[in-house]
């Protein structure tokens, strides 16, 4: 299994309207794609940070997932326009799990 860990900085003071923006909309539409782990933002830190993360089975799995997602008219046209532009910057990275974890 493979997760990824995305980092989103989002400006200043645009956290609370990222985030309804997400659950109202880009949630129900996105997971129908990829499996949501967990989700949480910054209050201590590097703040207007979110950081996701979301399982994957394989890496072919993840780019077929990522493909049908950026060809679903309703996240190109209801989710990306309005939540792009709350963003400075996005960081990923692909995780695999220990033998030891508590999430496989």
């Amino acid at each position: 299994m493979y997760y990824e860990m995305r980092t989103y900085t989002i400006k200043v003071g645009n956290v609370p309207a990222y985030l309804k923006h997400f659950e109202e909309v880009g949630l129900p539409i996105i997971t129908k794609y990829q499996k949501l782990v967990g989700w949480w933002y910054t209050e201590i830190g590097e703040l207007n940070q979110i950081i996701h993360i979301w399982e994957w089975e394989s890496l072919d799995h993840r780019a077929e997932q990522r493909k049908a997602l950026y060809s679903d008219p309703e996240w190109l046209e209801k989710f990306i326009p309005t939540a792009f532009p709350m963003l400075e910057n996005q960081e990923s990275k692909l995780m695999v799990a220990a033998n030891f974890s508590p999430i496989k």
